[in-house]
């Protein structure tokens, strides 16, 4: 019986069935969980250390660890392959033959080298780039299928010391964690420019931001800007204190922001408007999508909430999206 193939290991021929991804894979027997352990640098980059309990570790030059992302939506399994530990409809399997694929947005291949008798490491530089998204962490032995790797330890405090280099040309975050259904998964973002938000707070009738731009340069006409989820409707803006360099603060009025949500009629109650926060670095340039994610956690809208606060007008609730950039729901009375 022809064992299945690691994913990239080459393509089908003759009568040989097309090799399953790993979650396929990983669901054809059951067999004992391996644990990863997680290792972050200052730099952005992460080392894993899997755990052999049979203390083959020193005898084996025929592991990996393989990262696979996941399909648009970001909580299925990946690809729709069914892993019996993520459950979710997703997209065709990649590796199918016929498909065209770029492989480095779907899975990295990191080889897995002993480090003592019971431990195999790899390594995840940080000067390797990550397609953004979340990306679910198996293990490979030699012939064996790859299975879904469990998180051990996971040290991550070197990732809020982080301070990227403004001679860059992209940033790379990447932060493990727990996945909602156990496995081990890594969040993955890859922006340039981008605006990092250090404060949020409210006084005085305004959302005040406080963050850091990396990858461009603050100039006249500088600018906070609240566009309308969806595109319909006014964009609210606000300036920005602190042009010539990389710091950068702004208010964006409350009453504004709700004052631009029309107000439904009668006793019909319209459902809250989202407005999402973008940064515009100078007159005529790109905007630059404010978020927050030089640090060691990778859900802030569960993690970091912030309350709801009311004016005469309406609630205004700032938050962060699933991808830990900052939104603000916005919600009216009736007329």
């Amino acid at each position: 019986m022809t064992p299945p193939r690691t994913p990239g290991a080459g393509g089908t021929s003759g009568g040989i069935p097309p090799a399953p991804s790993p979650a396929s894979a990983a669901r054809r027997r059951p067999r004992a969980r391996l644990r990863a352990d997680c290792t972050a640098d200052s730099a952005g980059g992460l080392t894993f250390d899997v755990a052999l309990r049979d203390g083959s570790a020193g005898d084996r030059w025929d592991a990996a660890l393989l990262l696979e992302r996941r399909g648009p939506g970001g909580d299925g399994p990946p690809y729709g392959d069914g892993d019996p530990y993520d459950h979710g409809d997703g997209p065709a399997d990649p590796f199918a033959p016929g498909e065209v694929t770029d492989a480095a947005d779907h899975w990295v291949r990191l080889p897995l080298f002993p480090s003592g008798d019971d431990r195999l490491r790899a390594a995840l530089p940080s000067t390797m780039t990550l397609a953004e998204g979340r990306w679910d962490a198996y293990v490979a032995l030699g012939d064996e299928p790859p299975r879904r790797l469990l998180p051990g330890a996971l040290e991550l405090r070197p990732l809020g010391d982080r301070d990227p280099s403004a001679h860059r040309t992209w940033l790379g975050v990447r932060i493990p964690y727990a996945s909602r259904n156990g496995g081990l998964a890594v969040r993955a973002w890859l922006r340039w420019p981008h605006a990092e938000l250090a404060d949020l707070s409210v006084a005085d009738g305004g959302l005040r931001l406080r963050g850091r731009l990396f990858g461009a340069a603050l100039d006249d006409g500088a600018r906070v800007e609240a566009w309308p989820r969806g595109g319909a409707g006014e964009r609210v803006t606000a300036g920005v204190r602190g042009a010539g360099g990389p710091d950068f603060t702004a208010t964006l009025c409350l009453d504004t922001l709700l004052a631009a949500v029309p107000r439904s009629g009668g006793e019909d109650r319209a459902g809250p408007a989202v407005r999402d926060v973008w940064l515009r670095p100078a007159e005529g340039a790109a905007p630059v999508r404010v978020g927050r994610i030089l640090d060691d956690v990778p859900d802030k809208k569960r993690a970091c909430p912030h309350p709801p606060h009311r004016t005469a007008d309406g609630t205004a609730t700032p938050y962060y999206t699933r991808d830990n950039d900052l939104a603000v729901r916005l919600e009216r009375p009736p007329v």
